[in-house]
């Protein structure tokens, strides 16, 4: 999809993921980045590509989410043509135990060509028992999801977020904001600049 504002410059954005939830997520508030001029950019172009996150496929912990999403964001970079992407993304969704029991997690990073990196996280929402019982089992968390609500592949689509907020809240609109998050960081780079 390609949004065009006269003179400035193309973009493309590579999501280190092809789970439409996480694309669409990006692609939906760097629109609202377009329109709203905060990036020197004229066209823009999101597209998601199969990467390997370089962590488990159900990462547990905040530190191992969040290596998650940074080596997604770095090897969608790495997989675009040489200075074509402006920007790698990743974002990846995990779980973490607490006292009161286990939540979910997520975590976005943004990688530019330079090398700047920046993260954003949040998703903390407690996971009832049948669902904890299968984790326990081996199952991660989109399988335990579609097990407990019946439905397939939740993980593209609403994910336990949207089925256990009965629809309040969706998990694009919480992969927005811990995109928002990291965006922040590219969007006053001079606030965030080394002493």
């Amino acid at each position: 999809m390609t949004d065009v504002i006269a003179n400035k410059e193309t973009w493309q954005v590579i999501v280190g993921s092809r789970n439409p939830t996480k694309v669409e997520a990006v692609r939906q508030v760097l629109q609202r980045v377009v329109a709203q001029q905060l990036l020197p950019l004229t066209a823009l172009e999101v597209r998601g590509i199969e990467v390997p996150s370089g962590v488990s496929v159900q990462p547990i912990g905040q530190e191992e989410t969040r290596q998650g999403a940074i080596g997604r964001a770095r090897n969608a970079l790495a997989s675009a043509e040489p200075n074509k992407a402006k920007w790698g993304v990743g974002i990846e969704g995990g779980i973490v135990r607490l006292e009161e029991g286990w939540f979910t997690t997520a975590w976005s990073a943004i990688v530019d060509q330079n090398g700047l990196t920046s993260f954003g996280g949040g998703l903390m929402m407690p996971l009832p028992p049948p669902i904890v019982r299968d984790l326990d089992a081996g199952y991660e968390l989109g399988e335990a999801t579609d097990r407990l609500f019946q439905v397939q592949n939740s993980k593209h689509a609403g994910g336990a977020l949207g089925h256990l907020s009965k629809g309040l809240h969706s998990r694009q609109a919480a992969y927005e904001a811990i995109f928002i998050y990291a965006l922040t960081k590219f969007l006053n780079l001079d606030l965030y600049a080394p002493n």
